[in-house]
């Protein structure tokens, strides 16, 4: 049984889900998206990924010609229709159809995607043993060139880390700026633990304001471990006490080498699965229903 996809306000078969090729997404990568997760039927922080791709495509002038409630439901929807409980969410909006120049004036309407499905970004035992990462050659792009909190369909600037993090025989890398900092993974935040501070990049240095960042941040908050948000460099890294990445797709991950460097005692460290146990408690308890009439049917039940 196929999938159904919203596409342009309807759901269709995945195998009629078409897009123009003269579509500027699949042209020039001209549109933004929001990767959002389910946990046993609730989709995690929707309304807070459904803002920041509006807060995207407002930054490249790019009108979404769906109401931001219509376009949350279209996600709960896609769940229901594809029986997704546990699964992930990519929402998709695409200049629309244009001619071939690079002109968004063209371009009279955007297209508008929403695909429910599964996803494994990285096999259970990494998050119990941890993972070797390299820094790479490919630097993230300048914040005067692309700004990274875009959320932008060109990937490319990632692809290319990740390449690098392919021929190395790597899961993931660390990518620096053109100063040496160290900014993001190729989709995802990175934190340390150093000198009894947990440590994660400033949105300012040039990285995108993760919903899993800022999740983990008020998880660590609440649990009295001291957060601060500063620079910091790959020698930093090395001589950490713990690291882990953060990612909608990833979760949290725990980093236990970079660039031969064993991180800490070489296994995730105290906060690290702290952070991981309290981050998986609460998407399993927390967020939008997909499935409202057995939610109430159970509240009923467990009420008698």
């Amino acid at each position: 049984m196929s999938l159904e996809i919203y596409l342009d306000g309807e759901f269709v078969p995945e195998e009629q889900a078409r897009v123009s090729v003269y579509d500027h997404g699949f042209l020039y990568g001209d549109g933004v998206f929001e990767g959002i997760r389910a946990y046993n039927g609730r989709v995690f922080r929707l309304a807070q990924h459904i803002d920041r791709l509006y807060e995207s495509a407002k930054s490249i002038l790019l009108e979404i010609p769906v109401l931001k409630e219509d376009l949350a439901e279209a996600v709960v929807e896609a769940c229901r229709r594809n029986a997704i409980r546990d699964g992930y969410i990519r929402v998709v909006v695409s200049r629309g159809k244009g001619d071939l120049g690079l002109d968004p004036r063209k371009c009279p309407r955007a297209t508008v995607v929403v695909i429910a499905d599964v996803i494994s970004i990285f096999p259970e035992e990494v998050y119990r043993e941890g993972m070797s990462v390299i820094t790479v050659a490919t630097r993230r792009s300048r914040t005067d060139a692309l700004n990274p909190q875009i959320k932008t369909l060109n990937y490319l600037n990632s692809i290319m880390a990740k390449l690098e993090a392919n021929l190395a025989g790597k899961p993931e890398v660390l990518l620096l700026n053109a100063e040496g900092l160290v900014v993001e993974g190729t989709g995802d935040n990175v934190f340390i633990v150093r000198r009894g501070h947990l440590v994660t990049p400033p949105t300012w240095l040039g990285i995108l304001e993760g919903i899993t960042r800022r999740t983990v941040l008020e998880l660590a908050k609440a649990r009295g471990i001291a957060a601060v948000e500063a620079p910091f460099t790959a020698h930093d890294v090395y001589n950490a006490q713990e690291c882990f990445l953060t990612g909608t797709a990833a979760e949290v991950v725990p980093v236990v080498e970079v660039d031969g460097r064993r991180v800490g005692e070489g296994q995730p460290g105290t906060v690290t699965r702290q952070l991981i146990d309290a981050y998986r408690e609460l998407v399993n308890h927390e967020g939008t229903e997909i499935f409202v009439e057995e939610a109430l049917q159970a509240g009923l039940k467990g009420g008698s």
